[in-house]
């Protein structure tokens, strides 16, 4: 007699592109910010933000240019559950720009930022790009760490926004 045995197998991920102004990209967009506002001002001011700050950011910081042709809002899905998102757009016909990268807290650990990284740049690819740039904060630990596993190195400045600390690119390549 054979006794059935109980496993738990990973729920998939999946990523798809979502209209920016839809309500769970809006939702997505809204906690990316928080958080990294929230981080922002833990560490410089000892404080969280304000709702009227986080609208002030995103007004400030639109994700408009997510959009096709030159730009495209992805969200991961772990399982039924919305879990993350990443942006990507182009900068000029060869450089793709990786924008508001995220993965729900409950959802982390779990693998969805490589899908997410990993559905950008195929995107980007598709648009066009030979190459991927972006800018982080050095607080952004888990972010410079994830970046850097993906092959992403370290290059001067390519914009003066106050809040990038530390710029990377990366060749793309397909497959």
């Amino acid at each position: 007699m054979s006794e059935a045995v109980a496993t738990t197998l990973p729920l998939p991920w999946a990523v798809s592109a979502e209209p920016v102004g839809s309500p769970v990209a809006r939702a997505l967009l809204r906690e990316y910010y928080t958080e990294v506002a929230d981080r922002y001002y833990s560490l410089h001011e000892g404080r969280q933000s304000t709702p009227e700050e986080i609208d002030d950011g995103l007004a400030e910081y639109p994700s408009a240019d997510l959009m096709p042709p030159n730009g495209l809002l992805l969200v991961a899905r772990h399982g039924d559950e919305v879990a993350g998102c990443v942006g990507t757009r182009l900068l000029d016909a060869r450089t793709a720009e990786l924008k508001q990268m995220f993965v729900r807290p409950a959802k982390r650990g779990l693998g969805g930022a490589d899908g997410l990284l990993r559905a950008a740049e195929s995107a980007a690819l598709r648009m066009g790009a030979e190459r991927m740039r972006l800018d982080t904060r050095l607080d952004l630990t888990e972010a410079v760490a994830l970046y850097r596993r993906h092959g992403f190195v370290e290059i001067e400045a390519y914009h003066d926004d106050v809040y990038a600390e530390i710029f990377f690119e990366k060749p793309l390549v397909e497959g």
